[in-house]
């Protein structure tokens, strides 16, 4: 029996040690990760300020330049070109929240340059992003039933949008009536139509869009004491845009700020991605409803929204002998708010942008098949610029 049982021994370790020399070619290579926490600081420090000023101006003329152009009164803006910038520029905003924002949070958080631990077991990018969305949208339902910005009525000169001019000439039918969406009733030359009580106290409204044209408020007449809503609701999703595009706008000045040999490149890519950023702003607070007494505050947005590149470059370059944008503290921070911004620009880019305009507004649900598709195409090409420019930022 012991002779078997050598025997028998000896077999197995012939066949392991066959069987480890056939994988040895298989595994003759290695992978290094480089988790270098440093930077790539590499001078060219006339080159790095002048960064702060062309950024500024581009930054400037994408998210200030179409208010002035929209609000001025001594300069007429052309309703064709307003209405490409706007629809552009949410094709911007909802390229941004995934190729600029949602990707390169995945690639922090997944990081192997991160310690093991609970970070990088889960997909913490995509979690925090679902998270945002959901409480995009309840913090949106709130702001609908509650006063949080105050309300003014005296709304001359309020709205301002010469990209109207396009959707109205291309109508082919008029305005469906004007829907109050608590009440549920339509109102049109003076007649008041019950539509969604059946005595159950169930909504029995089966139009579509969901409330009629009056999806959320946007288009309701300020009859009542509850027209604040709707401005309520403007609001909230104009600063919760303001909130995603600053955020990711700090992080990628801090990252010029210590770019290595691909500074160049980066630079150049970033003067167009913060114009077109902006312009994506901007056209929407050009066109927003804004009470007369809060005429300046469009311009502070975008004013807010052009100086956070320039200011975090600046500070970049104070602390660059510090700054450490590989260190896992680091990738988790940028990961975490990167994640944030995704999830604010993904629900204001589709919800609000993409889904308000074509499927809600009566403009454009009576333009023209040829008007909407345009509209489309500019949103894609918005989108599709952005999604290029992710290949160098």
């Amino acid at each position: 029996m012991s002779l078997l049982r050598s025997a028998v021994g000896a077999a197995l370790q012939i066949r392991q040690d066959d069987s480890s020399s056939d994988a040895a070619p298989e595994s003759g290579y290695s992978v290094t990760i480089d988790c270098d926490t440093g930077n790539d600081y590499d001078g060219r420090m006339g080159l790095r300020i002048s960064s702060i000023f062309v950024i500024l101006v581009g930054s400037l003329l994408g998210a200030v330049l179409p208010v002035v152009l929209a609000r001025g009164t001594k300069m007429q803006v052309n309703g064709k070109a307003f209405f490409i910038a706007k629809y552009f520029g949410s094709g911007v905003i909802i390229g941004t929240a995934f190729m600029h924002l949602l990707s390169p949070a995945f690639d922090a958080l997944k990081s192997p340059c991160l310690p093991d631990g609970p970070i990088n077991s889960y997909d913490w990018a995509a979690g925090i992003c679902l998270m945002t969305v959901f409480f995009m949208f309840t913090i949106e339902l709130l702001a609908s039933r509650f006063d949080f910005f105050g309300h003014d009525h005296d709304h001359s000169g309020a709205e301002v949008d010469p990209s109207l001019d396009i959707l109205k000439k291309g109508s082919q039918a008029p305005s469906s009536p004007i829907r109050d969406v608590e009440s549920g009733s339509a109102i049109k030359e003076g007649r008041t139509t019950t539509t969604d009580d059946d005595g159950t106290g169930l909504p029995t409204d089966l139009s579509y869009p969901p409330g009629g044209e009056d999806h959320l408020g946007h288009q309701r007449v300020h009859q009542d004491d509850n027209s604040h809503t709707a401005f309520a609701a403007q609001m909230t999703g104009l600063f919760i845009l303001e909130f995603g595009v600053i955020f990711h706008s700090i992080f990628i000045g801090l990252t010029l700020a210590v770019a290595g040999e691909e500074f160049t490149v980066l630079y150049i890519v970033l003067v167009f991605h913060q114009t077109f950023e902006g312009l994506g702003l901007g056209s929407r607070l050009a066109t927003a409803h804004w009470p007369a007494s809060k005429w300046w505050m469009p311009y502070v947005l975008g004013a807010g929204y052009a100086i956070s590149t320039p200011v975090s470059i600046a500070i970049g370059l104070g602390v660059r002998t510090t700054l450490q944008p590989g260190s896992p503290k680091t990738l988790i921070i940028n990961g975490v708010f990167d994640s944030i911004s995704a999830g604010i620009l993904i629900y204001t880019g589709l919800v609000e942008l993409l889904a308000h305009e074509f499927m809600f507004n009566s403009y454009m649900r009576n333009a023209g098949l040829k008007v909407q598709l345009f509209a489309l195409g500019c949103v894609a090409l918005g989108c599709g610029l952005m999604a290029v420019l992710a290949e160098w930022a």
